[in-house]
């Protein structure tokens, strides 16, 4: 598993909302430099995969229970993004 404290991307594809991020900066369109491998500014956001892992585990179980205020009371708590 790589170390996500480190913020390089090397080796790892652009995480999805950075990307769109970026795209939004330059024009509504994906940069031309913006290739399949993430970049500083589009690789994971660094965050601990135990904190990651609860919060997932408690939307779910709220799903699971159908009930849609304890999902984003939930989803409220992973970290941000």
């Amino acid at each position: 598993m790589p170390n996500r404290s480190q913020n390089t991307g090397k080796g790892q594809q652009p995480e999805a909302l950075r990307s769109l991020e970026a795209a939004a900066k330059s024009g509504s369109r994906k940069p031309p430099e913006q290739g399949l491998e993430a970049r500083g500014d589009t690789a994971p956001a660094p965050a601990s995969p135990k904190q990651e892992q609860e919060a997932a585990a408690e939307v779910l179980k709220a799903g699971t229970e159908k009930d849609p205020k304890a999902m984003e009371a939930a989803a409220k708590k992973a970290p941000p993004r």
